[in-house]
């Protein structure tokens, strides 16, 4: 029982020292960006409690939501999309160094050049809602991505309709 224990706490250590460098010390020995913000360790905009860093993508995932959905062949935005963007602003507002990309996306139908003009035009869409809230344009960069990742694999309704979508992500 004991050597599995000692087994146990040696894996643990080893894996605790092949950790990633990103937001350990560099070779001055001093702490790291997001370190320095949160005074905490983190993997992937998480601290070591779980909760989010604040102002990282999680962050935005878990406060407000990343991503407003569109109809069919359209780039206007709904009412729920105006409430998550509005969300969004006031978020993005609370830390004005953060910059994002807005990524647009479309469902499998149509041909890979127009889908990628909607989901610029859908990008754009979401830009200027965030911009006539408030927010500085040098902050916000979009990409269409078309049909090219779906959220969803799918042929069918459902899926077309998560994959019609513009997703906020922080840089």
């Amino acid at each position: 029982m004991t050597m599995r224990l000692f087994f146990m706490m040696f894996a643990v250590l080893l894996v605790s020292a092949c950790s990633s460098t990103d937001n350990a010390a560099d070779s001055n020995g001093l702490m790291g960006d997001k370190e320095l913000m949160t005074g905490t360790d983190s993997l992937d905009g998480v601290t070591a409690t779980g909760m989010p860093i604040p102002g990282s993508n999680e962050d935005l995932v878990v406060s407000v939501g990343d991503r407003v959905f569109f109809g069919y062949d359209q780039y206007n935005l709904t009412d729920e999309a105006r409430n998550v963007l509005g969300m969004q602003a006031e978020w993005l507002k609370q830390y004005p160094n953060v910059s994002v990309t807005i990524e647009g996306h479309a469902d499998e139908r149509g041909t890979r050049e127009y889908n990628l003009a909607l989901g610029d035009r859908r990008a754009t869409s979401v830009k200027n809602y965030l911009i006539a809230n408030g927010i500085d344009p040098m902050r916000i960069h979009v990409i269409s991505y078309g049909k090219e990742r779906p959220a969803v694999e799918g042929s069918n309704p459902s899926a077309w309709a998560q994959n019609r979508r513009g997703v906020t992500v922080v840089e």
